[in-house]
């Protein structure tokens, strides 16, 4: 049986977690808290916070769901008690690629990120629909990076982190880096960003007096269709109109060479600012 000691279990994401593992019995799941929230979120669960040390040191995988900003000071305690040959997972590339994260020649290191459930993903029921995190009902698929190790320690990652989020639709194995492009820069730096302008235009727009309902509809119908177009989902385009439009606002929206935050050295930067306080 698999030991492993979740770190940060009450947070979030560790609550998550917690949530998946608590329906699993092929893990031996100590539970590490020490927020009040995060105690008594797990206490919600029926579930005891386990004792630090004698759980690190007893684990096959250690899981750090723990915020950015603290990751590194959390891994210089933690990691250190690990026996060797143990698995270190990682939630999100920042730390790793900013080098924050303690390490050991003598432990596995592995990151493991979700994608979360696709906007075109068919869900049978409303409940499953809603499911917008994934790790509940909805299908999402995992990227998942062997940062430090062996093969083996990258295998018992993969499986660890196909059970902590299921259900999985599919298990993409890519490079650090890699999924640093992803994360943060493809879908923080970029599309969080645009949707955020997006709403803000939103917000605009109400106050020019357009009706709330009418606005929420015709925009969100709108983003549908637009991103199934631009991604295939559909063997359509836009209208004439619309491509003169666009050809038109995107000089006024983005500044020339907006593409260097794909640049490793531009992500850096981005990792930076994340772990840093």
């Amino acid at each position: 049986m698999t030991k492993i000691a979740l770190v940060g279990a009450g947070g979030k994401m560790g609550c998550r977690l917690t949530d998946n593992f608590l329906k699993m019995s092929e893990y031996q799941v100590n539970y590490l808290e020490v927020s009040t929230q995060g105690i008594a979120n797990l206490a919600q669960r029926g579930v005891s916070v386990s004792e630090q040390e004698s759980s690190i040191i007893a684990a096959d995988v250690v899981i750090l769901s723990v915020p950015d900003v603290a990751i590194g000071k959390i891994s210089e305690e933690i990691i250190p008690l690990m026996k060797s040959g143990a698995l270190v997972l990682t939630l999100d590339p920042a730390a790793p690629l900013d080098g924050v994260i303690y390490h050991r020649d003598d432990l596995g290191y592995v990151i493991a990120h979700p994608c979360h459930p696709s906007v075109f993903n068919w869900e049978p029921t409303e409940a499953n629909f809603r499911d917008f995190y994934g790790g509940i009902s909805a299908k999402q698929s995992i990227v998942v990076a062997l940062m430090f190790g062996t093969e083996a320690h990258y295998q018992i990652g993969e499986k660890v982190a196909k059970d902590m989020y299921q259900p999985v639709k599919e298990v993409h194995r890519i490079t650090l880096e890699q999924m640093a492009i992803l994360e943060p820069a493809m879908v923080e730096t970029l599309a969080q960003t645009c949707m955020e302008v997006v709403k803000e235009g939103y917000d605009r727009i109400i106050a020019l007096g357009v009706p709330e309902a009418a606005a929420r509809d015709f925009v969100l119908g709108h983003l549908r269709i637009q991103i199934a177009v631009l991604f295939k989902e559909v063997n359509g385009t836009f209208s004439d109109a619309a491509y003169k439009i666009s050809k038109r606002a995107k000089p006024l929206l983005f500044q020339e060479g907006w593409q260097k935050i794909f640049e490793m050295d531009d992500i850096r930067e981005q990792v930076r600012n994340i772990t840093n306080k």
